[in-house]
């Protein structure tokens, strides 16, 4: 007999629709009458990943929990043009499924990608997202800015992913199971937080998925940077509560973390914290208390 694929306790999924004709996989559960909270994962990861945090946020809270197009259970489009994983698009996949179950209005929390998808929303729907937190990342232009020198090494994952459709899809499709798990072992420092279930999940889903995640950070490379200079000049920020979680990765990497947020948000809450990238599955209460918290304001 089989183990159960690992699920979020309590959560029912769905097919929900979203942009360009689209369907994304949807785990909800939560209070019914509860302010929606929307939560986007990260790389190489699922909505599982928030597998500790929706259940205590859903007893106060519609929790919404959507696979980003190109990953998990979601529809994966083609990317003929460079636009299909921009987080332009992604945002807008997010505002049609909240939508599509009822709410014109939510919270947003991403983690990683599914944080840049989170940011976009927030500059490009600030009627729809009522609060924002990011949890380690840097918006899209930023991130490029301080990436130099050696010290850009760690991010080796974004050069090779940022290159012509062909060798990246290539070289990550001929051993998926090796690049995926790299990035699971080197980035948590607490490996029990990924337990062999969960790891197993993540893999499966990314080694399906080899095209759409290059595609997604192809678009960060491109599109995105775009986009994102395009608001800096025109002096677009975000006016909503905005929180910050991240690891150090100024002092580590010399750069002010703290004040290149500033320049993005009015409101800004910004803390780093002590567990590895995936701080959801290592640090669950701490993310939880910074949402409510953020929700407070």
């Amino acid at each position: 007999m089989t183990n159960p694929r690992p699920t979020i306790p309590g959560f029912a999924h769905h097919r929900v629709p979203a942009s360009d004709g689209i369907e994304l996989n949807v785990a909800v559960g939560g209070a019914a009458t509860g302010t929606p909270v929307v939560l986007l994962h990260g790389f190489p990861q699922t909505h599982l990943m928030w597998r500790h945090v929706a259940p205590k946020l859903a007893a106060e809270h519609t929790v919404i929990c959507p696979d980003l197009r190109g990953y998990g259970a979601s529809d994966k489009p083609a990317d003929p043009d460079g636009t299909a994983y921009a987080k332009r698009t992604m945002a807008a996949d997010v505002v049609a499924v909240a939508k599509a179950l009822g709410h014109e209005r939510f919270a947003l929390v991403g983690h990683d990608r599914g944080a840049l998808v989170a940011i976009r929303a927030g500059l490009d729907h600030p009627e729809t997202v009522t609060h924002l937190a990011s949890l380690d990342v840097l918006p899209t232009l930023d991130m490029w800015e301080v990436m130099r020198g050696t010290s850009a090494a760690i991010g080796f994952h974004l050069y090779l992913m940022a290159q012509p459709p062909g060798l990246p899809e290539q070289l990550i499709g001929a051993s998926p199971d090796a690049f995926f798990g790299h990035f699971l072992d080197v980035w948590t420092r607490d490996p029990a937080a990924v337990p062999p279930d969960v790891r197993a999940a993540y893999l499966a889903a990314s080694g399906a998925a080899v095209p759409s995640i290059v595609a997604d950070y192809r678009a960060s490379a491109g599109v995105d940077v775009t986009h994102d200079r395009a608001d800096r000049e025109a002096g677009n920020r975000l006016r909503m509560p905005v929180s910050v979680l991240q690891q150090d990765w100024g002092a580590a990497l010399g750069f002010d973390a703290a004040a290149l947020w500033s320049a993005w948000a009015d409101d800004l809450r910004h803390s780093t914290v002590s567990c590895g990238h995936f701080m959801a599955e290592e640090a669950p209460d701490v993310v939880v208390e910074a949402i409510r918290d953020l929700l407070r304001r």
